[in-house]
């Protein structure tokens, strides 16, 4: 089975959680026996080359493989190709054009609009006029792509609302049956509030995909619901997680207060503001607990008011974006791990929380809900209810060992490999149904 996969991030340049779960979804897979070429808007050659191959977007028909002296090979079947865009993921589009215009006045060549039509782009990197336009640009890129390749895969894969445009350019040319994965929707991401363009573009990846994955039941439920696509066409594959390879050495801690950790965009969806409310109700019972939040996003200037406005500025921390190496030792830093998000498909973040040991809080409204047993589950809503459980994890040792050993040993068995198995098996029937057609 071989796979063209259009997605938008990949470690260690990543955002949030969509690279992370792309980098261990292309791994199992890898190990399930499926070649993967896997296409990026920009790759930067420092991808983890231990299992892929980094090649430029001019150079995709290079053989699969042959110069991956000393690699597994199971790794060695995941080609890596460059392209070079002007696109930043989980921008607005009215956050991409302030930024645009900034770079404008600081001398930046903004695009010509007939660049636009050419058969072929090298992109610079730097911002175009809008979003919206850079979607398009990615999606003729894309057919460019599947042109080059054509005879070299047998299924298309595109991940996001950014991607899901070039997922149906190289349907259109390669006539190659097309799934779209569904990480997050909009209405995870804005409430009621949809942007009515992301949303349009959403419906149009999954209407025209033979079939559509969803991480999580939850994220099914809207698909069908809010989406209206047909049920029988939306499968749910829950994702998992990834050990780390190698020893385990523990980062020294400089204090000997607890710690308890929130990491994730600071945005609406994930629930910061519920974090630091119930982070004054617990600091009200027990001085001694320190509360990070790790991460950045539009809700960052509100959060830091509300904690000086609470007077538990001396007690709270903010890391800024952490990626790689960071994220894993802050896990390791902690004493207890909360994900309050107020709509998550998924959240990879509890799974490597427990990877290291760490017990975690997590709202009911989270498609990992569906898979741990050993977390503790509150509304995203109820700040009493997640003052408890954090206020029960740091002051009963026996109650938060349980839940940390249990979690591990539960996490252990959420793995890629398998996960990636229920991937290769819907190539499989859309491949079937294509070829019956």
């Amino acid at each position: 089975m071989r796979v063209l996969m259009f997605g938008w991030e990949f470690p260690p340049h990543i955002a949030g959680g969509l690279g992370t779960a792309c980098y261990g979804m292309t791994r199992g897979l890898a190990q399930n026996g499926v070649q993967v070429t896997f296409v990026v808007p920009h790759a930067y050659g420092d991808e983890d080359q231990s299992f892929i191959r980094v090649v430029n977007a001019s150079d995709v028909e290079a053989p699969y493989g042959s110069e991956l002296s000393g690699s597994e090979d199971i790794l060695s079947r995941l080609t890596f190709i460059r392209i070079d865009s002007n696109m930043v993921p989980y921008l607005s589009p009215e956050e991409y054009v302030t930024r645009h215009d900034r770079c404008v006045k600081e001398g930046e060549r903004q695009w010509r609009s007939s660049d636009l039509w050419r058969q072929r782009y090298t992109f610079s990197g730097k911002y175009g006029a809008n979003l919206m336009e850079e979607v398009a640009r990615y999606a003729i890129v894309a057919a460019q792509v599947a042109r080059e390749l054509e005879g070299q895969f047998d299924v298309i894969h595109a991940h996001d609302w950014l991607t899901y445009f070039a997922g149906i350019a190289a349907k259109r040319v390669s006539g190659k049956p097309l799934v779209v994965h569904m990480h997050a929707t909009e209405y995870d991401r804005s409430g009621e509030n949809v942007n009515t363009q992301v949303y349009a573009i959403e419906k149009a990846g999954m209407m025209a995909a033979d079939r559509v994955i969803a991480v999580s039941n939850l994220t099914r439920r809207i698909v069908v619901g809010r989406y209206g696509i047909p049920a029988e066409r939306v499968v749910t594959v829950h994702n998992a997680v990834r050990f780390a390879e190698g020893p385990n050495e523990l980062p020294e801690r400089g204090v000997s207060d607890k710690i308890v950790t929130f990491l994730g965009r600071i945005t609406y969806q994930k629930g910061p503001d519920y974090f630091v409310e119930a982070a004054a109700k617990v600091l009200a019972r027990v001085p001694n607990v320190r509360f990070v939040m790790a991460g950045s996003g539009d809700m960052m200037q509100h959060v830091v008011r509300r904690v000086a406005r609470l007077g538990i500025s001396d007690r709270f921390h903010f890391t800024g974006f952490l990626r790689g190496e960071d994220v894993h030792r802050m896990f390791q830093l902690s004493d207890v791990y909360v994900m309050p998000s107020v709509s998550e498909p998924f959240g990879i973040s509890p799974l490597e929380a427990m990877r290291s040991n760490v017990p975690v809080i997590i709202s009911k409204q989270s498609g990992v809900a569906e898979v741990l047993h050993y977390a503790l589950k509150v509304d995203y809503w109820d700040v009493d209810a997640l003052a408890d459980a954090i206020y029960g994890l740091i002051s009963y040792p026996a109650l938060a060992r349980m839940f940390a050993e249990k979690g591990l040993e539960e996490v252990t068995s959420l793995k890629w490999q398998d996960a990636a198995a229920k991937i290769k098996t819907v190539y499989e029937s859309v491949v079937a149904e294509h070829s019956n057609a």
